[in-house]
């Protein structure tokens, strides 16, 4: 049985109601390129939450520019759960269920349960376009799965954006083995070919970090007009590394890491150079003996309790640093 290691953490981001930047990034690949992160990854509901989290599912939304036509698919890179890349506990005996919605009440901006972050909420809201159930079946492991074709007008316009909306549910329907996995949206059935101007967020992340003590995984939290400071909660770290954000303005400042089972909280000041642009949050694995399948639970969340996504690219690209700027450490929440 591997060894496993769950983190949990939470960004609190102060802000003001302003708009949101538009969708322009060419980000097709889930994860993205610049997050170094190998896979998704949801567990059968009957596995430990200490090894797969407490709702088992994972929820992401792929947009489409309005100016784009033409047809798109939603490929899965290894959609059963069995094989060469998923997480056995036993034996091999889960089933996943991948679920493509378009319609309204996909837009999380209008409807909020569509995000799925609360028990009780109807994340499976909107009309189903296109389901598939996986178990251990070898012709799907280590090759892609597509899903499609779709029309753009299928998905629910959201006009902030100017964009359509596509939601991806993925839940572990039965069993305790871990399925991992990535999307790609793409012109093609057959290949990958990104959409001009599409891109994909989530608000709930689980990702499987690299097996591997020179591999950093990053994820990029957009800090918008009017926030003032965040703070990031960390969960069953287990002292596994080290944690880090970088900026524009920040060369970097260490944030404290949990041990077993409990929690470690920073409160990270915003500088005004910071607006507008990514945050880059690195999780460094420690050095000497090598944590394996270590999976990461990622969440943000304003004061005023609404969610807020991070995207599979950061917005303004990866922050580019400034060499003078020394590490510190980030003060305690008061």
């Amino acid at each position: 049985m591997n060894c496993k290691r769950i983190i949990f953490i939470t960004l609190l981001l102060i802000i003001l109601p302003v708009s949101r930047p538009g969708l322009t990034l060419l980000a097709q690949a889930v994860p993205g390129k610049e997050e170094n992160i190998p896979f998704l990854v949801t567990f059968g509901k009957d596995a430990e939450t200490s090894w797969g989290y407490d709702d088992f599912r994972q929820i992401f939304f792929f947009t489409i520019p309005r100016e784009y036509t033409g047809q798109f698919y939603i490929r899965v890179f290894d959609p059963d759960v069995g094989g060469e890349h998923d997480e056995i506990r036993g034996d091999f005996d889960t089933r996943t269920f991948f679920g493509v919605y378009g319609g309204k009440g996909v837009d999380p901006d209008v409807n909020q349960q569509s995000r799925g972050l609360n028990k009780g909420d109807n994340y499976r809201e909107g009309t189903l376009l296109a389901s598939r159930v996986f178990g251990n079946e070898a012709r799907y492991d280590n090759k892609w799965f597509s899903f499609g074709p779709f029309n753009p007008t299928a998905g629910d316009f959201n006009g902030k954006w100017n964009s359509y909306i596509f939601k991806m549910v993925v839940e572990g329907l039965s069993g305790d083995d871990g399925n991992l996995y990535r999307f790609f949206m793409s012109r093609e059935a057959e290949s990958n070919l990104p959409v001009e101007g599409g891109n994909a967020f989530t608000y709930k992340y689980t990702f499987r970090m690299w097996n591997d003590f020179k591999s950093v995984a990053h994820i990029y939290p957009y800090v918008d007009s009017g926030v003032v400071w965040i703070k990031q909660r960390n969960f069953d770290w287990d002292n596994d590394g080290y944690i880090v954000v970088v900026s524009r303005y920040k060369q970097g400042i260490s944030l404290s890491v949990s041990g077993e089972n409990d929690w470690e909280e920073d409160r990270i000041p915003i500088e005004a150079p910071e607006i507008g642009s990514s945050l880059d949050f690195q999780f460094h694995k420690a050095q000497g003996a090598l944590v394996k399948n270590n999976n990461v639970v990622v969440t943000l969340e304003s004061q005023r309790g609404d969610a807020l996504p991070f995207f599979s690219s950061p917005i303004g690209g990866v922050p580019v640093y400034n060499p003078k700027i020394t590490v510190r450490k980030a003060p305690k929440p008061k």
